[in-house]
């Protein structure tokens, strides 16, 4: 397998922007200059193999897809669906229902979460639209962190939405076809 550096420097400058980081943000969580950041973001280096645990922990996504660009490789960790991650949402809601919104298993997964993505996830259980908007949301963290996801499956089962638009564009940018 060839590294593609360019593609691997696209890769961890879209991770890094989605959790609205700046590149001498990222290089003090790493430890490593900003100049480096910059070196692997428009694709003149690679980061340390050392570093490559910490920087997909960071980045949220495994150290397979910083190493294949995003999942740009056919080993793919899982094939996830639309319907898939729809019912998924659906049944933490469902947890709420059967369990009570005040249980601690409801509400464990409800803050990790919420503190993971920066966000309040019950608004989407009210809400179709923000239901939709998390949805896609929940499948971009699956592609970036290795799993496939049909971009044919996001266009046949999404509205049409700059949400949705800007998932199939980083598939595209990741080359999932």
């Amino acid at each position: 397998m060839s590294l593609n550096l360019m593609k691997i420097g696209q890769f961890i400058q879209s991770c890094r922007k989605d959790l609205k980081m700046t590149q001498a943000e990222l290089a003090e969580r790493l430890n490593v200059s900003p100049q480096s950041v910059s070196n692997w973001e428009r694709g003149e280096s690679l980061p340390d193999v050392g570093l490559l645990p910490d920087l997909a922990q960071v980045l949220r996504c495994s150290t397979d897809a910083i190493l294949s660009g995003g999942g740009g490789s056919s080993a793919y960790r899982r094939h996830v669906t639309v319907a898939q991650m729809r019912e998924a949402l659906t049944s933490i809601n469902r947890v709420g229902e059967l369990l009570g919104r005040d249980h601690f298993i409801y509400t464990c997964m409800i803050d990790a979460l919420n503190q993971r993505m920066n966000t309040t996830i019950e608004q989407a259980f009210i809400d179709d639209h923000i239901f939709e908007v998390f949805t896609i949301e929940f499948l971009l963290q699956c592609v970036k962190n290795g799993d496939y996801v049909d971009p044919r499956d996001v266009e046949a089962n999404l509205k049409p939405h700059k949400s949705r638009d800007y998932l199939l564009k980083v598939m595209a940018e990741m080359g999932i076809k």
